[in-house]
């Protein structure tokens, strides 16, 4: 019996005297973090602002250009949207319906397979419209002049070629 009491009065003095020093740590630990975001703070306001550097090129290449942007610098030139086909040289070969619209396959002189849909631009006109059986380009240009009255030239797939 002694020894339980003498147990249970040695774990409350722990408790009492424990406690306070638990807290105390706490207290440290939260004083600890606050001095940590204040000195974060402090630098990041005497840290400068990331800023591009001023440079006059003068004719020279610009070190200080970033090459990623490239695209947005990239000129285009007139008639290099799409491939430079004539719309006459196009063989259909096949037509593919997903999700509702319809996909031409066409091959052009080099026997390189072309993937078109409707709207699809090429050097001398555009495809019209693409149905189950034949592909409709309409042709606005002949010899790089344009064409007075717009011309619509239907291509058919071989009827052993449909399935």
């Amino acid at each position: 019996m002694k020894k339980t009491v003498s147990f249970i009065l040695m774990i409350s003095f722990l408790c009492l005297f424990g406690l306070p020093t638990l807290s105390q740590q706490e207290k440290q630990q939260a004083q600890q973090e606050e001095k940590q975001e204040i000195t974060t703070q402090e630098i990041s306001e005497k840290m400068p602002r990331r800023t591009r550097p001023a440079y006059n090129r003068a004719g020279r290449k610009d070190p200080f250009r970033d090459l990623i942007a490239q695209q947005e610098t990239k000129r285009t030139t007139e008639g290099t949207e799409g491939p430079q086909v004539s719309v006459e040289n196009l063989n259909v070969i096949g037509i593919v319906k997903a999700r509702g619209t319809f996909t031409a396959i066409v091959t052009g002189p080099e026997e390189f397979p072309l993937f078109i849909k409707v709207g699809h631009k090429f050097s001398d006109g555009f495809v019209l419209s693409i149905d189950e059986s034949k592909v409709v380009f309409r042709k606005t240009t002949e010899r790089g002049s344009p064409l007075f009255k717009p011309r619509d030239i239907v291509k058919e797939i071989n009827p052993e070629e449909r399935r």
